[in-house]
């Protein structure tokens, strides 16, 4: 049975042209254990805000379709020179936008939501052998409009795609080592979880953790999608926190996101 992994790598991992080997060499070890590897990226750094503070600059209040064509920008800078960091190490590697990845959103403008994915480019690619790398929080709406998915999109994007393509577990690279109680760069001392619960994990989200947003975590819920947080500094995946309900069994099909804003735990989790 094939073995498929989706790993997500945030604007911290990124943040700079140099990180890109870096993030090669963990694809490149996960590699060694899984057959089929999905990677979703985020912008580099603190591109989004820039270029959300260059739309300011032109127009105080932006038409947002436009703005989504600007500020989706960021994600393919960083999948196409993630592809080419690969590629720099012998692997093949394709790099896809969220449209090309066939991930079909509703039609609110910096705030969609995912209504559900066609993976025809990947599926291919991945037969073929290559690191399929997708671009985060971002889709097309049924109009065929470029859209971004507001605040924990690119989590979401990764959590997405793991239900479709039936991977193993997301893992996700953070410049922290996992989940925890305190702030760690207030309490260096905090040690995180070793384990969660997906409603511990969104109870600790909806109370301000930046690490994941509720939206990712109630999405892995829905589809029984383990999730592991590491740190991309020290990639061991011995360590970090996971996020999981062995009670819970996959959906027969995936389960996407609803068009509503807030998000809550209910019995149809």
């Amino acid at each position: 049975m094939t073995k498929l992994i989706v790993l997500k790598f945030g604007g911290a991992s990124v943040a700079d042209v140099t990180r890109f080997a870096m993030i090669s060499d963990i694809i490149i070890e996960r590699q060694k254990i899984y057959d089929q590897i999905v990677v979703v990226v985020s912008a580099m750094g603190e591109m989004t805000e820039n270029l959300l503070e260059l739309c300011q600059k032109v127009h105080k209040n932006p038409p947002r379709r436009e703005q989504d064509m600007l500020v989706s920008v960021g994600e393919r800078i960083s999948i196409s020179l993630l592809a080419m960091a690969l590629d720099a190490k012998g692997v093949k590697a394709v790099s896809f936008t969220g449209s090309q990845s066939g991930i079909i959103t509703s039609d609110q403008h910096s705030d969609a939501r995912i209504l559900r994915i066609h993976p025809y480019r990947i599926g291919p690619a991945l037969e073929n052998g290559r690191v399929v790398i997708v671009a985060g929080f971002q889709g097309m709406s049924e109009a065929k409009e470029i859209t971004t998915l507001g605040r924990g999109g690119s989590d979401t994007t990764a959590v997405a795609l793991a239900a479709v393509l039936k991977a193993e577990k997301v893992e996700f690279y953070k410049d922290v080592a996992g989940i925890y109680s305190e702030d760690p760069k207030k309490v260096p001392q905090e040690e995180p979880y070793k384990h969660l619960s997906y409603d511990k994990a969104f109870e600790i989200a909806k109370n301000g953790a930046q690490v994941l947003h509720p939206r990712c975590v109630l999405l892995a819920k829905n589809n029984a999608i383990p999730l592991h947080i590491l740190s991309f500094l020290q990639p061991n995946p011995q360590f970090g926190t996971r996020i999981e309900d062995e009670n819970l069994a996959r959906p027969n099909h995936p389960v996407f996101e609803t068009q509503a804003s807030e998000y809550t735990l209910s019995s149809s989790c």
